[in-house]
């Protein structure tokens, strides 16, 4: 499966950077992860819009959905010219209600609501979920290719020990690192630190850490060297990149 980082800030992007957006690829199927601003141009240097065999949303803050409002322009004239024949499916929270109820646009979306009880099956995708603690109903996503979990996203979450019971044994966690240690001791709340994020994956037994969701304000080295004392197989998501994961049992 492919991984490919089309944004990795948060909760605004520097000049030429974008918010969370994270592509998945495997079988000539396409699932887009998070719409952050700057997505949809990042995502067109990879494939057309109309590639996309659905988008998963993990919360309605504007850092993670707000190309939507852009990309239902593009899917609308998709839909007039033949080039697709069916709205895309949107699988989202529907809370807070306010933003839920902002996306549908002239029924480019099909959209479908997110539990912890609900599995959705992609094509070679099947997707879990699991609620994290943040301001807004948000789900950590786990991805599963043939039946293995092979990639859990933390999405926007404080530390709670759950959550690497959810990433147990993945070869990929990729996880959200807006703050360092000295932001949770001035009070920041809401996020996690590289550090947290460090532990969960060694206390998952993650294979591979990827951080992201950064600040565009600090050097990631920063977020690297804090997540380096608890875990050895680290990286900070680097946009654009594509990342190549296997299962365990490969």
């Amino acid at each position: 499966m492919k991984l490919i980082i089309l944004g990795s800030y948060g909760p605004y992007p520097p000049a030429g950077g974008a918010c969370s957006g994270y592509l998945l690829e495997h079988m000539g199927f396409y699932v887009l992860l998070d719409c952050g601003n700057g997505v949809l141009s990042r995502l067109q240097q990879f494939i057309s819009p109309n590639k996309l065999s659905a988008i998963i949303v993990s919360h309605l803050h504007s850092d993670h959905i707000s190309d939507l409002f852009i990309l239902r322009y593009a899917l609308q004239l998709e839909l007039e010219q033949g080039v697709r024949d069916s709205p895309l499916q949107l699988i989202s929270p529907d809370q807070p209600s306010d933003e839920y109820f902002r996306l549908p646009y002239k029924n480019v979306y099909q959209l479908e609501t997110i539990t912890e009880k609900e599995r959705f099956t992609i094509g070679p995708f099947q997707f879990s979920f699991l609620k994290t603690i943040h301001p807004v109903c948000c789900y950590a996503i786990a991805v599963f290719v043939e039946g293995i979990k092979i990639l859990v996203y933390s999405s926007d979450t404080e530390y709670f020990p759950e959550l690497a019971d959810f990433a147990r044994g993945v070869p990929m966690f990729l996880c959200e690192a807006n703050f360092l240690t000295e932001d949770l001791q001035k009070g920041a709340r809401n996020h996690l630190s590289a550090f947290q994020a460090a532990c969960l994956a060694r206390d998952a037994g993650a294979e591979k850490l990827l951080l992201t969701h950064l600040p565009p304000f600090r050097n990631p080295q920063s977020y690297l060297d804090e997540a380096l004392i608890a875990f050895k197989q680290v990286k900070t998501a680097e946009e654009g990149k594509v990342y190549f994961i296997e299962s365990s049992d490969e």
